[in-house]
């Protein structure tokens, strides 16, 4: 009907044009002489006031709309770490909003290495998730290009660039869990500190190097306890708490069945996945804040440097932030705003103070990749490695 319309359009369009052509042409004295008395006409007869047309007219917020999505280009690629679940309902807002196309890559612990192995030649317009450190150091490579996002002064200093580079978009606490069917209160851990105790031998399962919440909780225990007791503490701790480790998993949704089964008795992980698998999954959970505070990771995005569809990676920057996308990720999906100004309008426990532990990321960007070396080559045991098949 579509490709119709436009041919008849055209061939009315192609029969006005050979008309006006066999007209014979005014002689251009007639044509000025016509012209003249037109205007002298004009200036003696004033239009009534109800028919003159305002200085300036306001655009309707669709046609608005439409002109923004128009400057936009028509597809989005985005690498990324968060669920796809998440990432599907926010996809779909923002083509619905835009129109553009948005294509998703999970990448896991490996998002890091891919963005900055295609610095020269980029294959994706954003990068989605991690944590600050990661993103400090990308940016000193010069992967990124800076956005200027609605809702950028509403974030603290702390969790964004002051250039522009990246921003966080979620603050996601990371905490312990045990099993309440198997472990009382009473004998369940309090602290990070306690997973290395002697009784939970065999009784931890985790996540493997591979997950960016499992990195960033690691290299931030290591930070603190450097901090405070120096590095060969904080080796001292990671080796025991390896030694305690029963299995690492490559999935989440195993390692939180072999707690929920009674596999293990003890885990950690970020709070939404904790709460999605005790409420909705009718796990028996219950979720430890640890007395000296949670791993609290933000979450970042940025928009990445000479990205092929640079005006939709802006725009999607600046949806991701939106109030309205944030309340969304909020109440659907249990993820923390990056702003305290909607927290009223979020889930209870993120209304909730609760206490974080304390880190030095810029500390942890300085020696990330050498902790997770080390970690990854020197205390995690591959026997202990479990898959999914």
């Amino acid at each position: 009907m579509k490709k119709r319309l436009v041919s008849t359009i055209l061939i009315a369009a192609m029969m006005l044009s050979m008309a006006a052509c066999s007209q014979p042409a005014a002689p251009a004295e007639t044509t000025a002489a016509a012209e003249a008395e037109t205007t002298a006409a004009a200036a003696e007869t004033e239009a009534p006031a109800e028919t003159e047309a305002p200085a300036e007219t306001e655009a309707p917020a669709e046609t608005e709309a439409a002109v923004a999505s128009a400057e936009l280009e028509d597809s989005l690629v985005i690498y990324t770490t968060h669920p796809e679940e998440m990432l599907e309902v926010i996809a779909d807002k923002f083509t619905e909003k835009t129109g553009v196309e948005v294509e998703f890559i999970n990448l896991k612990g490996e998002l890091a290495d891919r963005v900055r192995s295609e610095k020269d030649n980029p294959q994706a317009d954003i990068m989605f998730g991690g944590d600050t450190a990661i993103y400090k150091q990308l940016q000193a490579e010069g992967c990124y290009a800076p956005t200027t996002p609605s809702w950028a002064d509403q974030v603290e200093d702390g969790c964004k660039d002051a250039e522009g580079y990246w921003y966080g978009t979620y603050r996601t606490p990371m905490v312990l869990f045990y099993n309440s069917e198997v472990m009382t209160a009473e004998e369940a851990p309090k602290d990070w500190a306690d997973l290395v105790k002697p009784e939970y031998k065999d009784q931890i399962v985790t996540r493997d190097s591979l997950s960016s919440s499992m990195r960033s909780t690691v290299v931030s225990l290591i930070q603190n306890i450097t901090a405070n007791e120096g590095e060969e503490a904080a080796w001292n701790y990671i080796q025991a708490l390896g030694e305690n480790t029963k299995n690492y998993y490559n999935s989440g949704s195993m390692m939180f069945q072999a707690v929920g089964k009674g596999e293990a008795a003890i885990s950690m992980a970020v709070i939404n996945d904790v709460l999605k698998n005790r409420d909705e999954n009718a796990m028996p959970l219950e979720m430890v804040i640890p007395t000296s505070g949670a791993v609290v990771i933000t979450d970042c995005i940025a928009a990445t440097n000479n990205a092929p569809h640079p005006n939709a990676a802006a725009a999607f920057v600046d949806f991701v932030g939106s109030e309205e996308c944030q309340l969304m990720t909020a109440n659907d999906f249990n993820r923390m705003p990056v702003y305290d100004s909607i927290l009223t309008q979020c889930p209870e426990w993120m209304q909730t103070e609760f206490s974080t532990l304390p880190v030095d990321w810029n500390e942890v960007s300085a020696n990330q990749s050498a902790w997770l070396q080390t970690w990854e080559t020197d205390y995690l045991d591959a026997e202990k490695a479990v898959a999914a098949e």
